[in-house]
């Protein structure tokens, strides 16, 4: 064979091998769904997180024709779950169903943060936006903030709080910051593993998500004394801000529905489509309420221009609030 056909035969068999690995792909985009799809969750089952996904997953199967199971990879303040969504294959098979502020907020509460959330992960669709609850034990005397903040303050550092995820802690520390409190940091791998400390007494007032916040204050456990959005929500319009209190925490978080960022665009606006579908209905809205959550669907594009936006935002949140990566 001359060089020149050498040369023609190489070029042609290339130029096949990439004209049939794009036809399969879009084969593969085309027929998608075509199998089993797999949410993500990062805590455990019973978690605020978990009732969220698994609440999607039942909804979400009917409209998108195909079994979804919920996996919860727990570890790491969320970390783990990330690192599962972010390394798998962009194929739209695997959803991580995360509060995408959780992440925003990881890439500063890390020194080596082993995910680059802004290069490596693709919201595909956004699910609802919440606050984050300042919440003491139902039987407790106080009734507001500054009632709290009073007695806090005259404990000392023998004053105590729980968390249990990173945009509690942050929020905690803000809260510390600005009422000038040295009241110390109890961290919980859930928030209902906290329950008894605060019923006991152990610790005095704890930082949790909105859906175990109010799940135990319909079960009476808990009161909630104030929340971290900058005005009143939708779903809880009883429910003072920390603004409207003296203290100037403006913190909304989201959940979302994200993709690793290679992610075929097809495929990720077939899931913008799925979730928006769902969450614009009132059973969504309904049940969103119950769990102080406004519903909050976007495109693909607004979505992952929201998780830019909180990535920086929760670096002056962390800086303010005088927190060292760990």
């Amino acid at each position: 064979m001359s060089r020149m056909s050498r040369r023609t035969f190489v070029v042609t068999a290339s130029t096949a091998l990439l004209t049939n690995g794009l036809a399969r792909r879009a084969a593969a985009q085309a027929s998608y769904p075509s199998q089993d799809i797999h949410f993500i969750c990062a805590y455990p089952p019973g978690s605020g997180a978990d009732i969220i996904v698994r609440w999607y997953a039942e909804k979400l199967r009917p409209i998108v024709g195909r079994t979804i199971l919920v996996e919860n990879k727990v570890g790491a303040s969320g970390n783990i779950a990330t690192e599962t969504a972010a390394r798998a294959k962009p194929d739209g098979y695997t959803i991580y169903v995360h509060g995408v502020t959780g992440l925003a907020a990881n890439m500063h509460l890390m020194k080596n943060p082993s995910v680059d959330v802004a290069k490596a992960i693709q919201v595909a669709a956004t699910i609802e936006r919440h606050p984050t609850m300042f919440v003491v034990a139902s039987h407790q005397p106080w009734k507001t903030l500054q009632e709290l903040t009073d007695h806090v303050r005259s404990r000392g550092a023998k004053a105590t709080y729980g968390i249990s995820n990173p945009n509690g802690k942050v929020c905690a520390a803000l809260y510390k910051e600005h009422a000038k409190l040295q009241a110390v940091e109890v961290m919980y791998r859930t928030a209902p593993n906290a329950l008894n400390d605060m019923a006991s007494g152990v610790i005095d007032y704890g930082v949790f998500d909105n859906a175990f916040s109010m799940a135990q204050v319909q079960a009476g456990r808990l009161r909630v004394l104030g929340v971290t959005t900058p005005v009143r929500m939708k779903s809880t319009p009883d429910l003072p801000t920390m603004m409207e209190q003296g203290i100037p925490i403006s913190v909304t978080a989201f959940f979302g529905a994200m993709v690793p960022a290679t992610t075929p665009r097809p495929i990720v606006d077939q899931i913008n489509t799925w979730f928006n579908q769902l969450t614009m209905t009132d059973e969504a809205r309904d049940f969103l309420y119950t769990i102080a959550s406004d519903p909050w669907p976007t495109t693909p594009d607004e979505a992952q221009g929201a998780m830019l936006k909180e990535i920086d935002a929760w670096g002056g949140y962390v800086k303010i609030a005088k927190i060292e990566a760990q």
